[in-house]
């Protein structure tokens, strides 16, 4: 039952690029409450490889400020946008702190998800951070809810390297193998449109985009290192070329 939720919970973050951030909102002085106030905003969330999201936010916006003096935050991931019936769809709170990172792996796989913010990643008033997750509350449909500490919604530990051999692999995808992306996306996935590139790889599967699409496609079983990238994705192609 854990096993199952928590890869519900896995399945939104990867297949969602944004997300509900509420904070909590200083009031200025002379406001009705000395403490804060809940802020919500919609931000734009890469998920790195342990699932901590990942977000490029601006110094000027309200959220930020809020962060600033007390860096505990909810994001809700919300999966239901396509049901006719909402609440019996899956969404997914996720509870913890963010903090700012100066780590560049995080901000490339950002990029590589948003890669239109690249136009103003650089300002000097924008920084990313990671949230460090402590809970995530799951609403699967009705009567199908739990909260899950952080350490139950990972599977086995990332293979060693894959992190780091991302950027790499994404790249030659892209730049080699564009036939393949455009078999996953329209045989595998049924998804239309010729110009779909790769946005990431983890243990799970895949992240591609078309324009404002996203899309996910998962591995049959999480890799057990990061030399089998390789041999799954050529795997993949045979099979999007029988279907």
């Amino acid at each position: 039952m854990i096993e199952d939720m928590s890869l519900t919970v896995r399945a939104l973050l990867r297949g969602l690029d944004r997300a509900a951030l509420a904070t909590a909102l200083p009031l200025p002085p002379g406001g009705e409450s000395a403490a804060a106030w809940p802020y919500a905003s919609l931000v734009l969330v890469a998920v790195d490889h342990d699932l901590s999201p990942v977000l490029l936010l601006s110094d000027l916006a309200a959220h930020t400020k809020a962060i600033a003096s007390d860096s505990r935050v909810s994001l809700l991931f919300d999966g239901t946008g396509d049901l006719d019936q909402p609440l019996t769809g899956a969404r997914v709170t996720l509870l913890g702190r963010a903090l700012r990172t100066a780590d560049e792996r995080l901000g490339q796989r950002f990029l590589a998800r948003h890669p239109d913010a690249a136009m103003y990643a650089g300002f000097k008033d924008f920084h990313f951070y990671r949230v460090a997750l402590e809970r995530a509350h799951l609403v699967a449909g009705f009567g199908k809810i739990r909260w899950l500490e952080a350490a139950e919604l990972l599977p086995a530990p990332a293979p060693a390297g894959l992190a780091e051999s991302e950027a790499g692999i994404v790249s030659h995808m892209n730049d080699d193998h564009t036939d393949a992306l455009q078999l996953y996306a329209q045989k595998l996935l049924g998804l239309p449109g010729s110009d779909w590139r790769m946005t990431g790889i983890d243990a799970e599967g895949i992240d591609l985009r078309r324009a404002g699409q996203v899309a996910r496609l998962p591995f049959d079983s999480p890799l057990a290192s990061a030399a089998d990238a390789r041999k799954v994705l050529v795997a993949l192609v045979g099979r999007a070329r029988v279907a």
